[in-house]
């Protein structure tokens, strides 16, 4: 199982997320919503603005306060090293 850091130490499991997404609509507003009325919502912000919403193929709906850009990028690092691990073992 691979795990992505998303800040504060945080960590989720890269093959778990269904989608990144940035919170300033409302659709992603009413989803955290839901979420939190269902007891769904994983708050991994620290109490900083929420700069990124990550839907888990669970439905659950987790806050982070890093940027959307830089979750993915952790997530593009990841594969390029899974990459380089299966080339170097063929």
């Amino acid at each position: 199982m691979k795990l992505v850091n998303i800040g504060f130490g945080n960590m989720v499991s890269a093959q778990r997320v269904v989608a990144i997404v940035s919170p300033d609509s409302a659709p992603v507003k009413r989803l955290g919503q839901e979420a939190r009325e269902r007891g769904m919502l994983i708050d991994a912000s620290f109490g900083r603005r929420t700069q990124a919403v990550l839907v888990m193929d669970s439905g659950h709906v987790i806050w982070s306060s890093l940027p959307t850009g830089q979750i993915s990028a952790r997530f593009g690092d990841e594969a390029e090293q899974e990459q380089e691990k299966e080339e170097e073992e063929a």
